[in-house]
């Protein structure tokens, strides 16, 4: 259960979209944070022996069933028993299976929507590092779902998401910099954010950045472009994300 990072069109629609994108993360793994990738997802293991290892304890197995049921891959989609085992795993600790508890209980699919549980699970995955879930955590903070509205709460999740190079994240902070919300405007940190947003192959953020350039004087070109050195250089892109 993974949310897409190809696009987005713009801070107007941005809050509509981060809910959309919590009700089809249930259906579609999540492309690498580049967005642009055309990799084929990976293929899945035999159902039977998944579920062996996950009654046998596993938490990794465990979680992979719960998704094979979430999907309807190889056996008939049931949220009921993808919450079960997602519930198994996500209580010894797993941050993927948290964050996937976190979704169902956030579209209501196996249990009673609970917005607020939703924001219990996916806190717990974000504490651990799951981007997915700093995300969208950082998302309820902003808008005020399943929390009370917090935007240094959200600022916070959304550069940590940002640190481990989710598109969408880098994206909204830079529309957050650019337009002064919830923080001063900075047009410097607005275009360094849309670059890395780009980096990561987020099309539109390519785009404001280059409508953002013919604002911006050399000298803060110059700056912003020693900010991005400087992130890289700090939180350098993964092997595999190049």
């Amino acid at each position: 259960m993974r949310r897409s990072s190809k696009s987005i069109v713009g801070i107007s629609t941005f809050c509509l979209l981060i809910v959309g994108a919590v009700v089809a993360a249930i259906l579609f793994y999540r492309e690498p944070a580049g967005g642009g990738s055309t990799q084929p997802a990976e293929p899945r293991p035999d159902f039977k022996q998944t579920q062996v290892r996950a009654e046998a304890g596993d938490a990794q197995a465990q979680n992979l069933l719960g998704e094979l049921y979430a999907e309807g891959r190889q056996v008939k989609r049931d949220f009921g028993e993808a919450i079960k085992w997602y519930r198994k795993a996500a209580n010894q600790g797993l941050a993927r299976a948290q964050y996937n508890l976190g979704v169902l209980y956030d579209i209501g699919q196996g249990v009673p929507q609970d917005e607020a549980e939703a924001a219990r699970w996916y806190r717990q995955a974000a504490e651990k590092g799951n981007a997915d879930a700093q995300y969208t955590l950082a998302s309820m903070y902003g808008l005020g779902r399943g929390v009370s509205r917090d935007a240094k709460e959200a600022l916070r999740w959304y550069e940590r998401a940002a640190e481990q190079g989710d598109a969408l994240s880098r994206y909204n902070l830079a529309e957050r910099y650019e337009r002064g919300k919830d923080v001063p405007q900075d047009l410097v940190e607005a275009y360094k954010w849309h670059s890395l947003a780009a980096d990561r192959g987020l099309q539109d953020a390519a785009t404001a950045r280059d409508s953002l350039s013919g604002k911006m004087n050399s000298g803060q070109l110059a700056e912003a472009r020693k900010r991005i050195r400087d992130f890289n250089e700090k939180f350098p892109p993964k092997r595999e994300d190049k």
